[in-house]
């Protein structure tokens, strides 16, 4: 089926606020069509508006099945998908010691396993028509840790080990992937509906340190110097290169954790180049 004016059918996951809401605003805007999904719909009709080019869809991505139903009605309306971006997360911040494995384990099911859930539901559409793009909102938390953000942090470089691997198995079907690592950008991610901070298991040893590093992070939103609007724009137009690179640092606060972390890992490496080189069979 021919994409008419080259619109292509974008369906964004957490598309009620923050990002997800600026990425389905840019591609409507673009002429594309959008499907925009939440665990509320309405929340999500209200936050965009009415289009011709929009459907909006209850999904909540820790549900295989209403990733599948969403995935179905896209192409029953739209004809078939063509990009698929990642978006829906949440931040579980606090010293690993401190959070709970309940805790530990919402972060790591809504930000890795989520993704993967809607990814696998959109899958076979991709590969009959032999074309797609997947686009999974990572960090920069995805290539260095982060104190106070280790679950967080773990589910990012989850995302980074899944999609790398993902890459090469969905190549041959025409089906590309880009991992996103946007820096600080001035999103929904630090207000009170989408950061829990561990609170139910103080330990003493932590105490002054977790005072500090929940003051930054708090007083850190509404005040972050990325523009989701300028990064929205960013991926629609990446989005239609012939080849959309495999990964887009966002934000010059990310280009700098990138090459700090590049470094970090080149150093790491030659370090004990010897001892490391001297590991083989004696043949």
């Amino acid at each position: 089926m021919k994409k008419e004016n080259d619109s292509k059918v974008w369906l964004i996951t957490g598309a009620g606020r923050g990002m997800g809401l600026d990425i389905a605003n840019a591609a409507l805007a673009a002429g594309h069509k959008v499907v925009a999904t939440g665990r509320n719909p309405e929340k999500v009709s209200k936050a965009i508006g009415n289009s011709k080019n929009l459907l909006v869809l209850k999904l909540d991505i820790l549900k295989s099945e209403e990733a599948k139903s969403s995935i179905a009605k896209c192409t029953e309306h739209f004809g078939r998908l063509d990009v698929l971006v990642n978006n829906a997360a949440n931040f579980y911040a606090g010293y690993f010691e401190e959070q709970t494995p309940e805790e530990i384990e919402k972060q790591i099911t809504t930000s890795l396993m989520g993704p993967m859930n809607v990814t696998r539901a959109a899958l076979p559409v991709m590969r009959k028509q032999r074309d797609g793009l997947i686009i999974t909102i990572s960090s920069s938390a995805g290539f260095a840790g982060v104190e106070f953000g280790s679950a967080y942090t773990a589910s990012k470089f989850g995302i980074e080990g899944w999609m790398q691997s993902l890459q090469p198995e969905i190549k041959p079907f025409g089906i590309n992937t880009m991992i996103v690592n946007p820096g600080f950008f001035r999103t929904e991610l630090l207000t009170d509906d989408s950061t829990q901070y561990a609170s139910s298991n103080p330990i003493d040893d932590y105490r002054e340190r977790r005072i500090k590093q929940m003051e930054f992070w708090k007083g850190a939103n509404g005040k972050q110097p990325g523009d989701p609007a300028k990064l929205a724009k960013a991926l629609i137009q990446l989005a239609s290169l012939p080849q959309p690179p495999l990964r887009f640092v966002a934000g010059a606060d990310a280009v700098g954790s990138a090459e700090h972390a590049a470094s970090e890992l080149k150093q790491q490496a030659g370090a004990f180049r010897e001892l490391s080189s001297s590991l083989s069979f004696e043949d």
